[in-house]
């Protein structure tokens, strides 16, 4: 079954500016209400996706309300005013570049959402890395349920170790429509994109994409035994604005006929396809460090745990770096006393963050005064470990083939699994797409 579909794409018109068009993700910068209150001030009155878009940074406050309606009411004039053009059915090709040493390549496409599930233990084609907190889409849903375009920053990920799908058509780039050019504003970079017009090139990209899932290059690939569920796509960012998309495409279906559903706008959901093994991803742990805890008590603890599950814990005093393989998972712990070297053998979770976050879950629970803090730098997690009740774990390297042999054998990623990307090199909303 292929996940994917063949868009209408809205673009805005020749005379928009593009760079007060387009915006960070509305999920970025949270915490920073200053970061979008110069985004405003940057835009002022021009069209701009920051106008059809509730940054969650003003989420459940008091004027959510009236901002959801402006972003209906913003829709329906773009749309009526000729703001947004619709094109041909066609991909997009884009390139988006950050002043570092590679850029990143992605192809605007849209998704089935019949073929992706954000529940608990799906089996669906395309599935999240890391939990959905369900939580949080009620409030998101407010403002898709009466929307009339959709301009998602959904990244999905493809593993394509051979470079079969998109970087071909990057090297043959010059060969398209060039669509649109410009710096983008906050940091941002630049982007490009280039149209693929529906037709032979659209359909060999579509049978590149499915051949990924092949049951036998799957299995290969994976060195799986047994036939676990097919994986074509993991969602890498914006899952909670694609668990939206679905929740509002099963609400919508219910007064649907079975022809309806088949071509309905709102059963497709725009996203970015990136290549797991594009050179620009830059995919690294992320450390842990426990609070208000013993280090016996916390060792004891896990040899216990770990022995229920069938693996084997030892804990040697040694200055080793941490690894991971498929019959060992090593992890260096920091405290007072410095640092050990402690390994999981037989580990019974496919990724070695899921060996340890299953433990500190269970250990957590069980320990309520105890608590937990996620690490970039492992500078941070010698510094804390060396406080008097603290204990740190720094992680091995995240191999980006990890990601989905965590997600086909565990179902999903743990919570803070890895970091991809600072926050301006998130995606910028561009490509819009209308779901009435």
């Amino acid at each position: 079954m292929n996940c994917i579909h063949v868009p209408k794409i809205l673009m805005p018109n020749a005379d928009t500016d593009l760079y007060k068009w387009s915006v960070v993700a509305c999920d970025q910068f949270t915490s920073q209400p200053e970061y979008w209150k110069k985004t405003e001030s940057k835009v002022g009155d021009a069209p701009s996706t920051l106008k059809l878009t509730l940054p969650e940074v003003y989420l459940e406050t008091e004027d959510e309300q009236a901002r959801v309606a402006a972003i209906h009411a913003t829709m329906e004039q773009y749309l009526s005013d000729g703001t947004l053009q619709e094109y041909p059915k066609g991909f997009m090709l884009i390139e988006r570049s950050f002043g570092k040493k590679y850029a990143r390549n992605g192809l605007i496409v849209e998704v089935d959402l019949e073929t992706y599930e954000y529940k608990k233990g799906a089996h669906s084609l395309t599935r999240p890395t890391e939990m959905t907190v369900e939580e949080r889409i009620p409030p998101r849903l407010r403002v898709r349920q009466n929307a009339t375009v959709e301009i998602p920053h959904i990244m999905l990920l493809i593993d394509d170790p051979e470079e079969t799908v998109i970087e071909p058509l990057m090297a043959r780039k010059q060969e398209f429509e060039q669509v649109y050019d410009t710096d983008l504003m906050q940091k941002g970079g630049h982007i490009a994109g280039w149209f693929i017009p529906e037709g032979m090139e659209t359909d060999r990209i579509m049978g590149l994409i499915e051949q990924l899932a092949d049951r036998a290059t799957f299995n290969a690939r994976y060195g799986l035994l047994e036939d676990y569920p097919l994986l074509n796509f993991a969602v890498g960012d914006g899952n909670h604005s694609m668990a939206t998309a679905k929740a509002a495409w099963e609400n919508i279906k219910q007064n649907l006929s079975e022809a309806e559903c088949e071509n309905h706008p709102a059963r497709y959901c725009l996203c970015e396809i990136v290549n797991i093994h594009d050179k620009s991803l830059e995919i690294e742990p992320i450390h842990r460090v426990v609070f208000n805890v013993e280090e016996d008590d916390l060792l004891k603890a896990a040899e216990e745990y770990y022995r229920a599950y069938g693996c084997k814990l030892s804990v040697r005093d040694a200055a080793r770096e941490p690894y991971a393989t498929s019959t060992e998972h090593a992890f260096v712990l920091c405290s007072t006393e410095g640092r050990k070297f402690i390994k999981v053998e037989n580990p019974a979770w496919g990724i070695a963050v899921a060996t340890l976050q299953n433990f500190l879950d269970d250990y957590l629970a069980k320990n309520k005064l105890s608590k937990i803090d996620y690490i970039h730098g492992i500078d941070v997690v010698d510094s804390l470990s060396s406080q008097i009740g603290n204990v740190g774990f720094i992680l091995p390297e995240v191999k980006k083939e990890d990601l989905f042999i965590g997600v086909i054998k565990d179902g999903v990623l743990p919570r803070k699994t890895f970091s991809m990307g600072e926050a301006n090199e998130k995606r910028y909303y561009m490509e819009c797409k209308k779901i009435v």
